[in-house]
């Protein structure tokens, strides 16, 4: 039988899949961006790796396309008859052949000649070459298929890279070619305008020293979380040593006088031979006077030995994600405005340095999610960015929406920062209990208050405070809360 999908992956298995990865890797451009960074490196051939697997499944299934189908099925009809159906059904099977396949022509040829259609090797001449036509038809639409999908992907990396450049010169926090990342995120180009709005957000950032230190001080909170508590004892372990013995027969060192039979010198022997030098040979050995080959080896044993012994207690918990809640409210416009979307790019890119996710969850009156750090965090980040700020503040909606989050297992160790001018009532008792069973799992809740009208009764739920205003000389001051 002729199998189609051995057909189909024919391509993959002459190793053509591989040329052509390697083809797009030493293109230039790609090189060069590829060695700023072992990171992007590693993201771009996990790219390539996934592109190589979908493609093969891809070319395996050409055969089964409707082009192919049918001619396929009429050459498996064609190689099971017999000689004589074969003969009398040629024809047919020519006609067949008219309106879909370049072997039409050749095998219309083949059958004009009535003595060579009455050969008994005819059959399979016949086929032999309809299957040479058909493995080049299917050769030539897996390349096609090949290099589309090829430059299909070299459009994706050429972009992504042009993006990644872009955004290189807005990066504050370290270099944007040293996250691997972001190239997952660079597949949208960015227009003229977001590029514009981009560096805008990184210039204010980069202005305002006080909310990069408040970026700062929360991206370190996590490793700080669990102090390493390390304690020595003394214990005492069996511990094999190795040392020299003449009692080990490992080597011949030398010669030595003894007493040891077994170890004698063939010369000394020899006064046992004669049986006036015999008492001599006994002297000897009475007085350890025998000369004796002088071994030496190694052995083995097995000592106590005392150790200190480090327990550095339970193992650090992995850093969780960045929740970034931000107030988006009419009073929040301006200034406030300004730093809150300057913070939230701030965290964007400390979460991607340590690999950590990072939410941006809008609040006023309705409730809007972001996700900045996955595939299209980019596209999510440019759409929070442009976002405009209206409606009323509903904080007890955010503060039970982020408590249903963290209660997840992925966000243990985690951290919740809310920007606001607080300008709202306290939350309600039953708010303050779950607050607190969502801390006993290592998670942490900061604010930056951006007003200095926030109502100092709501601000007491957060570990720890920033206020951060245009009425402040310096612009930040921190504070603990009664709750820290």
């Amino acid at each position: 039988m002729f199998d189609s999908v051995q057909l189909g992956v024919m391509l993959a298995e002459s190793g053509l899949l591989d040329e052509a990865v390697r083809e797009v890797m030493l293109k230039p451009q790609l090189m060069m961006m590829a060695e700023s960074s072992a990171d992007i490196k590693s993201a771009m051939k996990g790219q390539l790796s996934k592109w190589r697997g979908q493609l093969q499944q891809q070319l395996s299934r050409v055969p089964q396309e409707q082009r192919f189908a049918k001619e396929i099925q009429q050459y498996q009809l064609a190689i099971e008859m017999d000689a004589v159906d074969f003969a009398l059904h040629v024809d047919d099977i020519v006609e067949g052949l008219a309106e879909h396949s370049p072997f039409y022509l050749e095998a219309k040829k083949l059958t004009e000649d009535g003595r060579r259609r009455l050969s008994p090797m005819f059959q399979s001449y016949f086929c032999n070459r309809w299957f040479e036509s058909l493995l080049l038809s299917l050769k030539e639409a897996q390349m096609h298929e090949l290099e589309q999908s090829k430059q299909a992907l070299l459009a994706d990396l050429y972009q992504r890279a042009e993006t990644l450049q872009e955004l290189a010169e807005l990066q504050q926090q370290g270099d944007w070619r040293k996250v691997g990342r972001l190239w997952d995120m660079a597949a949208c180009k960015l227009t003229k305008r977001e590029h514009k709005q981009l560096l805008r957000v990184a210039r204010f950032l980069k202005e305002r020293k006080g909310l990069q230190e408040i970026a700062e001080s929360i991206g370190r909170r996590a490793s700080e979380q669990q102090p390493v508590d390390s304690k020595q004892a003394c214990e005492e372990q069996l511990s094999l040593q190795q040392e020299q013995s003449q009692s080990c027969n490992d080597d011949i060192v030398g010669i030595h006088e003894s007493d040891d039979i077994s170890k004698l010198l063939p010369s000394e022997i020899l006064f046992l031979a004669y049986p006036e030098l015999e008492v001599v040979f006994y002297k000897h050995l009475v007085d350890k006077r025998l000369l004796n080959y002088q071994q030496q080896g190694k052995q083995h044993s097995l000592s106590k030995v005392a150790t200190e012994k480090v327990d550095i207690g339970p193992p650090q918990l992995p850093k969780g994600p960045f929740v970034l809640a931000i107030d988006c409210s009419g009073s929040m416009q301006g200034f406030p405005e300004r730093c809150a979307k300057a913070l939230a790019y701030g965290l964007m890119e400390i979460a991607l340095a340590e690999k950590r996710d990072c939410y941006v969850m809008l609040f006023s009156s309705e409730l809007i999610c972001y996700e900045l750090t996955r595939q299209d965090g980019l596209r999510e980040a440019l759409s929070f960015l442009s976002y405009s700020f209206h409606g009323g503040t509903d904080i007890n909606k955010l503060l039970a929406a982020a408590i249903e989050q963290f209660q997840q297992q992925r966000y243990l160790n985690a951290d919740l920062l809310v920007l606001s001018d607080f300008i709202a009532p306290a939350p309600p008792e039953s708010l303050l209990g779950d607050i607190a069973q969502i801390k006993q799992s290592e998670n942490r809740f900061h604010a930056v208050n951006l007003s200095r009208y926030g109502n100092p009764s709501l601000m007491t739920i957060f570990d720890e405070v920033w206020d951060y205003h245009n009425h402040l000389t310096k612009n930040l001051v921190k504070r603990f809360s009664s709750a820290s």
